[in-house]
């Protein structure tokens, strides 16, 4: 059997098995349906044979999917605790990403991969990819109230997505092989992809521009990319009108945001460690979900802070709140402000966080 009529009926296999199955193939799949192609005629190469002649330029679009703060918390609850989160949670993101005929390229610890276009493509790619997306968003909502009743820490997830060419093949030997895309719009969705608050969907605007009437979206925002020497425009998707789908952290984002003067302490966070060193400021104003800050050094856009600090009309301290910068201003004597929004705050502190905000509420408007 031919190479090239192999591939015809090895892509009209995994049709079937995606029509019927609602699932798209895996790798280990397509991988023994080539060698059993291959045993039609011994002689024939088999599909995943020389990456250089294997690798075949598409247009795919990128879903990456990661759960804010999970190293956190993994490290601040037993180790049954967090399977019991971490499972069912992966468990319903896969059923959702098969229903929406996505393909996992791989799990990587907290984060999924998801590919629309490989190994198959459709014409409704990328409308399916948002459509996941929101799913998921919504999914990981409902799943946050179950927790809540069970005494159990919420979990975020955000989401980056990106529409490019990139090359799509089959890597490794015949011990061990897996179907994968490479090029730098896969490099391009995972910084989309960290720059993702909790509960959000951000998208390229390539991504945009080929779903543009299918979903509502935030005004675009203008963001330096490692690697890029032009800045990277990228839009938050609100809703999909046509499917009544709605993110839900759009509606959990508002909250009042009350003017204090509280001091501080924070640390760096980089490539997800804690750094030792100490700094200090004071909180300008806090929400339910994110605070002003006001702090001597430049913090980086998008970068990560772990906080403690005191709540004094509760009787609080406050410990092990993980934050991300989402805003910078220079303040008139020369003092950084910092919005941060939440990433991961302890059950408890949260509930002390929204009763602070209250009693100040009430306090101002008495």
């Amino acid at each position: 059997m031919k190479q090239t009529q192999a591939r015809r009926v090895l892509q009209r296999i995994s049709e079937v098995i995606a029509r019927d199955t609602g699932k798209a193939l895996s790798a280990a799949g397509t991988a023994e349906i080539e060698k059993a192609l291959q045993a039609l005629d011994p002689h024939a190469q088999t599909l995943a044979t020389g990456a250089s002649q294997e690798f075949l330029s598409r247009e795919v679009t990128i879903l990456l999917a990661d759960l804010r703060g999970f190293t956190a918390i993994a490290a601040s609850h037993p180790a049954g605790i967090v399977i019991q989160l971490l499972n069912p949670c992966l468990i319903k993101m896969s059923e959702i990403i098969f229903r929406h005929q996505g393909t996992i390229d791989k799990f990587m610890g907290d984060s999924i991969m998801v590919l629309f276009g490989a190994p198959l493509s459709r014409e409704d790619d990328v409308n399916r990819a948002l459509a996941c997306a929101v799913e998921m968003q919504m999914t990981m909502n409902t799943l946050n109230l179950a927790h809540k009743d069970q005494g159990m820490p919420e979990l975020f997830m955000g989401i980056g997505i990106n529409t490019g060419t990139v090359l799509a093949g089959t890597l490794g030997s015949e011990r061990y092989s897996e179907y994968t895309v490479i090029g730098d719009e896969v490099n391009l969705a995972s910084r989309i992809e960290a720059f993702s608050l909790r509960g959000q969907v951000l998208i390229s605007q390539t991504t945009y521009e080929r779903c543009k009437d299918f979903v509502e979206t935030n005004a675009p925002m203008e963001i330096q990319v490692k690697g890029k020497p032009q800045p990277v425009s990228l839009r938050e998707v609100v809703s999909i009108p046509s499917l009544a789908m709605k993110v839900p952290r759009q509606e959990i984002r508002r909250s009042h945001r009350i003017e204090v003067k509280l001091p501080f302490r924070y640390y760096g966070i980089e490539h997800k460690i804690v750094l030792p060193e100490i700094h200090s400021g004071t909180i300008r104003d806090i929400g339910y979900h994110g605070m002003l800050l006001e702090v001597e050094r430049e913090l980086p856009l998008y970068s990560e802070i772990k906080m403690d600090f005191d709540l004094p009309l509760v009787d609080y301290q406050a410990a092990n709140v993980y934050a991300k910068v989402v805003g910078l201003k220079k303040a008139k004597d020369g003092r950084n402000r910092v919005g941060v929004e939440f990433t991961v705050v302890p059950p408890e502190t949260n509930t002390k966080i929204q009763l602070f905000v209250q009693l100040l509420i009430f306090t101002n408007l008495s």
